[in-house]
């Protein structure tokens, strides 16, 4: 169920600056279509640090009416309680899984990081993957902290998005006795990764070409690394482009020229610069996506 291409989705915004919730449905039948094995709501591609906790849990409903494949529901927070109630309400309304960034701003100890995950694990009978984000947590977490969590019977796994292979290989190894999966936060170590033994990839390019993600993973995992290869290069200038500038801000404007999405953001974030939009479009017509 959790191995694959799962979008990392976009939250699409009306000019109310409320969920465009037609557009976001759009966009779960697209990379349905794709052929994903899932997707992903509320994570930072989604822009849950600037939604109510009514709007997330909104959006999470939403998600698991609309969608045909897996659903895992974004429900971290450096609030431990906050997290607790957002991953109770996605038990409730039918996620399969939750995904929990590591708390940004507090950095807690290894004590506080188990004690944090733990509560989360023991609130709702729910597969729980972790997140490992550094670059917006301002903490990568420790190796020793990953390894007792997955000790935890519904700690399923971990989106690993260090940028660190050495790191992914430890935790596949110190894990191997654990039924405990590794899935790439970083769509340009998505070969890398699964060649070490990752399992599939949480993807912001698969907001915008689904279909060759779901080629690229399923080349690797039938070992046809010819294949994966020239399709990792192929996928390159988009990935590079649409990490730019801050994430989510680069593939929103790309749904937005797919004309799949109107873009918009909410603040603090800013559009796109002119300079990355221009290579954007060029990008997305060179493979194809628009003309």
């Amino acid at each position: 169920m959790f191995e694959g291409v799962f979008p990392a989705l976009i939250t699409p915004f009306d000019a109310d600056n409320r969920i465009d919730v037609t557009s976001f449905k759009n966009i779960i039948d697209y990379v349905e279509k794709g052929g994903v094995s899932g997707v992903v709501v509320c994570g930072t591609t989604g822009e849950s640090a600037t939604m109510s906790t009514q709007e997330h849990m909104d959006l999470i409903d939403l998600a698991v009416e609309s969608a045909t494949t897996t659903v895992i529901a974004g429900t971290g927070s450096n609030n431990t309680t906050e997290a607790v109630e957002l991953t109770r309400h996605a038990y409730d309304t039918g996620a399969n899984a939750v995904l929990t960034i590591s708390p940004y701003y507090n950095k807690p100890n290894n004590a506080g990081l188990i004690a944090h995950f733990s509560s989360i694990a023991r609130c709702a009978d729910i597969p729980v993957i972790l997140y490992n984000v550094p670059s917006r947590t301002g903490q990568d977490m420790p190796l020793e902290v990953i390894t007792e969590l997955a000790k935890i019977d519904n700690i399923i796994g971990i989106k690993e998005a260090s940028g660190n292979p050495v790191k992914v290989s430890r935790i596949i190894e110190n894990t191997m006795d654990e039924d405990f999966m590794v899935l790439s936060g970083d769509d340009n170590l998505t070969l890398p990764l699964m060649s070490l033994g990752a399992v599939g990839v949480i993807s912001v390019v698969a907001n915008v070409v689904p279909e060759k993600m779901v080629d690229l993973v399923s080349s690797i995992k039938n070992n046809d690394i010819k294949t994966a290869q020239k399709l990792h290069y192929e996928l390159a200038p988009l990935t590079r482009v649409l990490f730019s500038e801050t994430n989510p801000i680069p593939v929103k404007k790309a749904m937005e020229m797919l004309g799949l999405a109107n873009g918009r953001l909410r603040l603090p974030l800013a559009p796109l610069s002119r300079e990355h939009e221009m290579s954007l479009e060029e990008v997305l017509r060179d493979l194809g996506c628009i003309s």
